[in-house]
This record gives C-alpha cells, sequence and structure tokens, in this order.
C-alpha cells in the first residue's frame, strides 16, 4: 500500500525545544501530531570534533506536500545552525490513521 504521509524526524537540543518547533508546526497545520522522545544520546563529527550530546528527538506525521514547508518552518524555529530535519515515507499503515493524518494538515 502506498500513501502520501511522511515521517519526518528531527534532533532539538532538549524537550522544551522540541515542544516549541512541534507545538507551532501542529498550531500552523503542518503537522498531524507528534512524538517527543527525550533523553537521546547523540554522537556526531561537528567542525572536525566529536561531540556527544543529550537530545530530544521529535517524530511528526504529515502529508508529503507539507514537507518543504515544515522543514523551512522548523529551521526557522530551530536553534541549531545546522538541524536534522528528514523525512522518510511510510510504506504502509493503518488507513485509518493514515486518513486521520491528512485530514489534520493543511493540504
Amino acid at each position: 500500500m502506498s500513501n502520501d504521509i511522511l515521517l519526518v524526524y528531527i534532533t532539538a537540543p532538549d524537550q522544551e525545544s522540541a515542544r516549541k518547533i512541534a507545538g507551532a508546526l501542529l498550531a500552523e497545520k503542518l503537522a498531524a501530531c507528534a512524538n517527543i522522545l527525550p533523553d537521546a544520546e547523540s554522537l556526531f563529527f561537528w567542525k572536525g570534533e566529536l561531540r556527544q550530546r543529550s537530545e530530544s528527538i521529535l517524530l511528526l506525521k504529515t502529508h508529503k506536500s507539507l514537507f518543504d514547508r515544515l522543514m523551512q518552518r522548523a529551521r526557522e524555529l530551530h536553534e541549531y545552525e545546522l538541524p536534522c530535519i528528514v523525512a522518510l515515507p511510510l510504506a504502509a499503515g493503518l488507513p485509518d490513521f493514515l486518513s486521520w493524518v491528512t485530514g489534520e494538515v493543511d493540504v
């Protein structure tokens, strides 16, 4: 089953920042729902140095036609110089849930 729903993955420095981004994207109808996973451990190279940080993971469900707007708005709200904002297509899902997502966003 193919559909037009994306799972958007964004890292944030903490739960408060993730909540701020999620709240704005939901209010602007760019995402149907958000999950915040606090206290993820992230390791990455940044400007030649290995970094280790505690971050929050923000998972959003949206329609693929809104991704560019969602990405731009999330970047405006984000405090990182280069935030991780990526989208994964959903191969399948509960049809009623996928329909609900489409109905909750401003497609």
